[in-house]
């Protein structure tokens, strides 16, 4: 009788990959403390600045999902390798731009670099790692998302107020060189080379079953992104808490995403069914919704729910990355890449939602909001998992 083992995990691919998706993550998240100081320094409204946000997630879409075709083709190294050191001349050269029109077009550029990295290293992790492996290898890589909001924003309000934001945009660009550098040394020349002449067939990267797996990922993200862009502003509003107040509040709910993340990705590695592990995340996730818009009784309280609600969010999203991933491997920097692309919409919709919400029904109508996705998105991957054999 003879016994399998599982392959070990890359651990040196993961960290390199869990490195640039914090730079990656970072490069926009990171301004946030900045709003202010940039509006006076280039002289427009912090509306303005803020909108940043919009041209930076259109670039990360579009980008996302070229560079995951193209990596199909030529190969994943020269798009990761070759994203971030973008990557980090574009942050340097908004570092330097004189005016707000070249910090937009730097940081429009910057999220299209950022974009062009972020599905493919989800395709070259899988690519090295054995499907039952994949919901905790994936997982890892996503915390180094996730760790942005808990390192990367504290990080950058500390920094930045000794050597400014221009400064910390120099910082961003090292570390984004970093991730190149790591990236470089980890990626193999020829283990990903790309299929040269013969093109990957697009029909078949976008399935039935595949485009219902993206269409899951715009509602997750709009349900998680209500949350994550506008819990600060959920605090200060119902609790009255100053901006220094609310930064403990931030870095717990954050602490509730990165439990979330590991933690699904032993769940998604232990559960036959992926698919289903995430329609419960996402049933409870908009249960926790209602019960953190709707109920205000103390703000340590609407932080607990915060926390729980984005630890239900989290603990899905590794069974569903490794669901999609179990396409073929001609197709999966495709796949991926229009998984980043389908991302990109759900926080700009994200956005758009919230702000229309404040304006009419108020925080209030976030709840419903967020269980109504929850259950959309629970439903249509019960419903996809009649065709997850056809992935």
């Amino acid at each position: 009788m003879t016994t399998t083992t599982a392959r070990p995990l890359p651990w040196a691919l993961i960290a390199a990959a869990c490195l640039g998706s914090f730079a990656a993550t970072s490069s926009g998240t990171t301004r946030a403390p900045f709003l202010i100081e940039m509006s006076r320094d280039l002289e427009v409204s912090v509306a303005l600045v803020a909108n940043l946000v919009s041209f930076t997630a259109t670039s990360w879409g579009v980008a996302s999902a070229a560079a995951g075709t193209l990596s199909d083709r030529i190969g994943r190294r020269a798009m990761l390798v070759g994203g971030l050191l973008a990557l980090a001349v574009a942050m340097v050269g908004q570092a330097f731009a004189a005016d707000f029109f070249w910090v937009a077009a730097w940081a429009t550029l910057g999220g299209g670099c950022a974009g062009t990295f972020t599905g493919v290293v989800f395709a070259e992790v899988s690519a090295h790692v054995e499907n039952n492996q994949r919901g905790r290898a994936l997982g890892w890589v996503m915390t180094g998302q996730s760790l942005t909001l808990v390192v990367g924003v504290p990080l950058a309000a500390y920094v930045g107020s000794m050597i400014g934001w221009r400064g910390w945009n120099i910082c961003m660009g090292g570390l984004a060189l970093a991730g190149s550098l790591s990236l470089l040394m980890t990626v193999g020349r020829s283990g990903t080379a790309g299929h040269g002449a013969r093109a990957p067939s697009i029909a078949k990267a976008l399935s039935r079953p595949v485009m219902g797996l993206l269409a899951i990922s715009v509602a997750e993200r709009i349900c998680y992104g209500l949350a994550t862009i506008y819990f600060a502003t959920f605090l200060q509003e119902i609790y009255g808490l100053s901006l220094a107040g609310v930064a403990l509040p931030l870095a717990i709910f954050a602490l509730g995403n990165i439990a979330g993340t590991i933690l699904g990705g032993q769940l998604a590695d232990r559960m036959r069914d992926r698919l289903r592990t995430f329609a419960i995340a996402m049933a409870l996730s908009g249960a926790a919704a209602l019960a953190l818009f709707l109920w205000h009784p103390a703000a340590w309280i609407s932080v607990g729910l915060g926390v729980i609600y984005s630890l239900m969010n989290a603990l899905g999203r590794p069974s569903y990355m490794a669901a999609l991933a179990s396409v073929p491997e001609e197709v999966r920097g495709t796949v991926l890449g229009l998984n980043g692309a389908s991302a990109s919409v759900g926080w700009v919709g994200a956005a758009a939602l919230g702000a229309l919400m404040i304006s009419t029904m108020g925080f209030e109508g976030f709840g419903p909001l967020a269980a109504l996705l929850g259950l959309l998105g629970a439903a249509g991957a019960m419903i996809s998992r009649r065709h997850r054999n056809s992935i």
